[in-house]
């Protein structure tokens, strides 16, 4: 069903908020997203709110890391903190130093395993709340420090949760520089996108038949294709959901993105399915597989995913 898009993307319209409490001092790069030669690391000891509401002080930046989300994964390592990094998630898979980390299990993760790797913190996530809050609170009865993260629901909560990882392992001037990365490659995008003259609708396909499900409005992938002027085909129901294949014919999308790269033969299956010869999409050669990891795990890529998606839709925009 949503396999790896459940993991990265099932909470995206959590509404916790994180707020970042503490003092922090940074220098500004001198120049748009190349920060100083010299590392200047925030302030310790500094307190930070996680999403849950608790109150974490952390004396000093943590030697010791394990981290409990692709997402908060891929920022750990952008941050520079590999050799801090103890133990990860089952699936991460980037970057591919993530691969030879300790696994410390998926939704349903090993509490004596992270225990037994004494970590100076933990950074959970959102999402795995409604099965993990226990074994998270065993964690921290062992004296265990535990933060956890955000779902964020747009890019601003991105750059927040990323400011605020950075803020907590004394790594703020290379998350200032992640973010301004991040934020010079959207305006790229929304530049050459805002040219384009016909909207398209598209159709975003998160798992293959017989169970396909899509993202409708008030997630991120929605928002995503606001953002680059295309219109989302299942935007007239909420979140994801899982919908016929009679009823994509009768929408009839302009292009059709497909998200899962587990099935080697996913586009061709697409352009096979009885019925589907009457779509725009298929009669144009517009089924596009595009790489999930990158557009649902909200970490340093989430901007290169943005532009994937919108030079599958909008392949003019991009010369190609």
């Amino acid at each position: 069903m949503k396999k790896i898009w459940q993991l990265g993307l099932t909470a995206f319209l959590a509404v916790f908020l994180l707020a970042a409490c503490g003092t922090a001092t940074t220098e500004k790069p001198e120049v748009a997203g190349t920060p100083k030669a010299e590392e200047v690391e925030a302030d310790f000891p500094i307190t930070l709110t996680d999403a849950v509401g608790k109150e974490i002080t952390l004396e000093t930046a943590p030697a010791t890391i394990v981290s409990m989300m692709p997402s908060n994964t891929e920022i750990l390592f952008e941050l520079g903190l590999a050799a801090e990094v103890v133990g990860v998630n089952d699936y991460d898979d980037y970057p591919a130093e993530a691969l030879e980390k300790e696994k410390i299990g998926g939704i349903e993760f090993n509490v004596e395993k992270i225990v037994s790797m004494n970590p100076e913190i933990v950074f959970a996530h959102e999402s795995g709340l409604g099965s993990g809050e226990a074994g998270l609170q065993q964690i921290r009865d062992a004296g265990i420090t535990v933060f956890v993260v955000k779902n964020a629901a747009n890019f601003e909560e991105t750059y927040t949760t990323i400011e605020t990882i950075g803020k907590a392992t004394g790594k703020t001037v290379e998350a200032e520089k992640i973010i301004t990365d991040m934020k010079a490659k959207v305006e790229e995008v929304l530049a050459k996108t805002a040219k384009v003259e016909k909207q398209k609708t598209v159709f975003v396909e998160t798992s293959p038949a017989p169970e396909i499900y899509t993202p409708g409005k008030n997630t991120f992938m929605d928002q995503m294709l606001e953002m680059i002027g295309a219109e989302n085909s299942a935007a007239d129901q909420e979140g994801w959901f899982m919908i016929d294949p009679e009823e994509i014919v009768n929408r009839n999308p302009d292009v059709i993105i497909v998200l899962y790269d587990y099935i080697e033969t996913a586009v061709a299956d697409v352009y096979a399915r009885p019925g589907f010869d009457s779509i725009t999409a298929i009669k144009e050669k517009a089924v596009v597989q595009v790489q999930e990891n990158i557009t649902s795990r909200t970490g340093p890529r989430l901007a290169e995913g943005l532009e994937e998606i919108a030079k599958a839709i909008y392949p003019e925009a991009f010369g190609e």
